[in-house]
């Protein structure tokens, strides 16, 4: 029996977080429970609908949240909420698949103007690590509004 993974994300704002990552891979807001979405619409705002028309009080409306693969390809990313902050660095982190067929300069190029897109929408560039052959393509670290270290790879 094989089994599916989700990649969980302890997260001060699961919401803000969420439509961050949401905006780098191109996933999608599931609908909540009941609720039909047209293919390839983002349920966050029916989200927001379902919780109130459920009586969940404001102060919890935020305490989680969740992505998908619109394509079911990629694993689920799931966002929760807790009180502290980021204090160590990750032990495991994300690779942004963003150029693996490209080499060289070219690679490096499709990372940078990648690396741009992502700064704009708040995430931090961190270091760029240029080829080194035969045992790296190039990569750049960076990390995520809330501190997360990640790579564009």
């Amino acid at each position: 029996m094989s089994s599916t993974v989700q990649i969980t994300f302890d997260a001060q704002d699961p919401r803000a977080l969420s439509a961050f990552w949401a905006e780098v891979l191109g996933y999608l807001h599931p609908a909540p429970p009941g609720v039909e979405l047209p293919p390839g619409e983002d349920g966050q705002a029916a989200w927001d609908s379902f919780l109130e028309e459920n009586g969940v009080p404001e102060e919890q409306r935020n305490s989680a949240s969740a992505l998908e693969d619109p394509e079911g390809k990629g694993p689920r990313l799931f966002f929760q909420q807790v009180p502290e902050g980021k204090t160590a660095k990750n032990r495991v982190h994300l690779d942004v698949r963003t150029a693996p067929e490209l080499t060289g300069e070219e690679r490096m190029a499709a990372l940078e103007q990648e690396c741009e897109r992502l700064v704009a929408l708040e995430a931090h560039r961190v270091e760029r690590h240029d080829p080194a052959p035969p045992m790296s393509i190039g990569f750049i670290v960076m990390k995520d509004p809330e501190g997360n270290e990640f790579c564009l790879d």
